[in-house]
């Protein structure tokens, strides 16, 4: 099924990312993950990208389990549709035909194409530089579905906000059907994005990235990777429960809760949970919420 055509359901999509284990990570870990987060009835699962290696009998991940194999599991085991990451700042022509060849063989239909993020010590590929030239490619050459990410105050390396929204253009007139956004804490960001995406021809559905804090110091490395802002009421929460884990996750699941109230009041096409892997917060979350999202 097309991620895209969840969004006419008539109400707000609800889903969930996770990430798959890391190089050694347990395969069952991901398996316990899932459990929980499938029994929460998200309309989709997003998982985020690891070129991995196939999973050991012994039921490891030697080099990280694959994106691809996340996904199938996720569909094939749990019923639950999904979505699978793929970068391509470092992959040639060559590799992402190979990769459309994997996902068409083992029934992959949805895809979040990114450009990823430049690691200083590897040079980056020519063929792709832009996530609007990978949806383009890769459009030409298969039938799957394709998803890009939007930045609700502007990714990092734009100039402005306008100018970023020209650039997310590109991504839909290349082909994305719907647009995930990255997180925000303050939701007058995201309106205004939403007033300016619109405004731009940009009619692809939306969905709201929403992470809860639940530690401090993760939060200010992702604030740093994505350039969302901290509003004062977040900061004091912060600064306040910083010293206490367990005040901390409540809080900041208070607030995630807020922040989706408050969108949905305002009519978001979708809210995009990111769990990191966390089962009881994504719990927590969604059953103060369900009632909220399903009651449209």
């Amino acid at each position: 099924m097309k991620i895209s055509s969840l969004f006419k359901q008539g109400r707000p999509v609800f889903s969930f990312e996770i990430f798959p284990p890391k190089k050694n990570g347990s395969i069952e870990a991901v398996y316990k993950t899932l459990d929980e987060l499938t029994g929460l009835k998200p309309d989709f699962i997003s998982v985020t990208y690891n070129a991995g290696g196939a999973s050991s009998a012994g039921g490891g991940c030697p080099e990280g389990c694959s994106t691809r194999e996340i996904v199938c599991i996720i569909k094939e085991k749990y019923h639950t549709e999904s979505i699978a990451h793929l970068t391509c700042v470092n992959s040639t022509r060559e590799d992402i035909d190979s990769i459309i060849g994997e996902f068409e063989q083992y029934g992959v239909e949805n895809v979040l194409a990114l450009r990823g993020d430049i690691n200083p010590d590897i040079p980056p590929k020519d063929d792709f530089r832009h996530a609007s030239e990978l949806i383009s490619y890769m459009k030409q050459r298969s039938g799957l579905s394709f998803s890009g990410a939007c930045y609700p105050e502007g990714h990092t390396e734009a100039d402005s906000l306008e100018e970023d929204i020209e650039n997310l253009k590109k991504k839909v007139d290349a082909g994305a059907e719907h647009l995930m956004s990255q997180l925000f804490f303050d939701n007058g960001h995201f309106y205004e994005f939403l007033d300016k995406a619109r405004a731009a021809g940009i009619n692809v559905p939306i969905e709201a990235g929403i992470m809860p804090c639940v530690n401090a110091n993760q939060i200010q490395r992702m604030v740093t990777m994505c350039g969302a802002s901290l509003p004062t009421k977040f900061t004091k929460m912060m600064a306040r429960f910083e010293h206490s884990p367990e005040a901390m996750r409540d809080a900041g699941v208070a607030y995630a809760i807020d922040q989706i109230i408050d969108l949905a009041a305002n009519g978001v096409d979708g809210i995009h949970l990111y769990t990191m892997n966390n089962p009881y917060v994504a719990k927590k979350i969604s059953k103060s919420v369900e009632s909220v999202l399903l009651g449209y």
